[in-house]
């Protein structure tokens, strides 16, 4: 878990000038968390949080600035995708910052409704069908 804040601290809190304390939520302890390691090393996490018994939200995912484009978020959904196909889920959501949406469009994941902005960056929320 250190591992994981230390990363979403760097991108999140630094990088993007989000409050700790919107970072660093109730959901943490209920969540599954996701690391992504390149030669043993953390470059990435990700969460994941039941929504319903047949949803999960992925959340906090987040690369290292200088690990970007190397394919560790590919990874890191895959990797998620698989936990959550093998637990039940039929449908993952997210709320993706607007400058990433392709990178989940590419993923399969699809725009279901308006932008919004959370934590003064605009987002939209997007959803895949797990088959």
């Amino acid at each position: 878990m250190n591992e994981a804040f230390a990363i979403r601290r760097n991108v999140f809190i630094e990088e993007q000038q989000v409050p700790e304390d919107l970072e660093i939520d109730e959901w943490e302890d209920i969540a599954t968390h996701f690391l992504a390691l390149e030669e043993g090393k953390p470059v990435g996490t990700c969460r994941l949080r039941w929504v319903n018994p047949q949803t999960v939200k992925a959340e906090r995912v987040a690369v290292l600035g200088e690990k970007r484009k190397t394919g560790a978020g590919k990874k890191l959904m895959e990797a998620l995708e698989l936990y959550a196909r093998d637990k039940g889920a039929k449908t993952i959501v997210l709320n993706a910052q607007i400058q990433v949406v392709p990178f989940y469009e590419k993923l399969g994941y699809r725009g279901t409704g308006a932008s919004f902005f959370e934590a003064g960056i605009k987002h939209i929320p997007m959803k895949k069908e797990l088959n």
